[in-house]
């Protein structure tokens, strides 16, 4: 139900026009629903089962196709010109292990822009639950690095990148050079389950080395909360 097997299907199936939502390699109801389609088009038994026969139909099918980007791609795109005002933006901010005093700070100057802010604290995939349920426009997810340097993260496989992920990923890494110039900022396309379940833009940053982010937490979240403005006017 769920790898990199029904990613390849859900980009092939986005290449040939059926929305099946973003490149997730989760089998949800949109990649049910976009097999149905497909299954009809083709004059298979439409139900929504991913067989041998369909597989062998949209590899078939493919191969008459180029390799643009795909449905989901630019259902994305066209989502990010339909944002909504700031007094109705929803913020879902992700807390991992260690990182309290980062996403704290973080939540009071989001909270002094939008009146829509939640806090996640748990796991990757409840977090993405979470930011989900609660109808986020953005989340935000904050971790400790694993080296001595930040890495900015998006959500990219080679058949899928978020475009929206990727220019607010772009923002936050550039604010946080300018303010913290001690840092070594990079920006990634990554898989993390965090990422890859949202189905709002989101990105995740892995802040480090964290003798220096304990100090410059407030200077961090100056950074993301001017990230998020320049952002909003110009999304992709």
């Amino acid at each position: 139900m769920r790898g990199d097997d029904v990613a390849e299907m859900q980009a092939m199936l986005s290449r040939l026009g059926f929305d099946c939502g973003r490149v997730d390699g989760i089998y949800g109801p949109l990649a049910v629903r976009a097999v149905s389609e497909f299954q009809q088009n083709c004059g298979l038994v439409s139900d929504g089962v991913c067989t041998r026969e369909v597989v062998a139909a949209l590899h078939r099918v493919s191969t008459q196709t180029g390799s643009g980007p795909g449905i989901a791609v630019l259902r994305e795109t066209e989502s990010l010109l339909q944002l909504p005002l700031q007094a109705q933006r929803r913020i879902a901010i992700g807390s991992y292990a260690g990182m309290a005093a980062v996403t704290q700070q973080v939540l009071r100057r989001c909270r002094e822009d939008y009146e829509l802010v939640t806090m996640v604290e748990s796991d990757a995939t409840s977090q993405a639950q979470a930011a989900n349920r609660f109808s986020a426009d953005v989340y935000l997810g904050f971790e400790q690095s694993s080296e001595d340097v930040c890495v900015v993260q998006f959500y990219e496989v080679p058949t899928f990148v978020s475009v929206g992920g990727r220019s607010l990923a772009r923002a936050i890494a550039e604010e946080l050079r300018q303010r913290i110039p001690e840092l070594v900022v990079n920006v990634e396309g990554v898989r993390h389950s965090a990422l890859r379940e949202t189905r709002m833009p989101a990105v995740l940053c892995a802040l480090g080395p964290m003798s220096l982010v304990s100090l410059k937490t407030s200077a961090i979240a100056l950074a993301v909360q001017s990230a998020l403005k320049t952002w909003w006017d110009s999304p992709r």
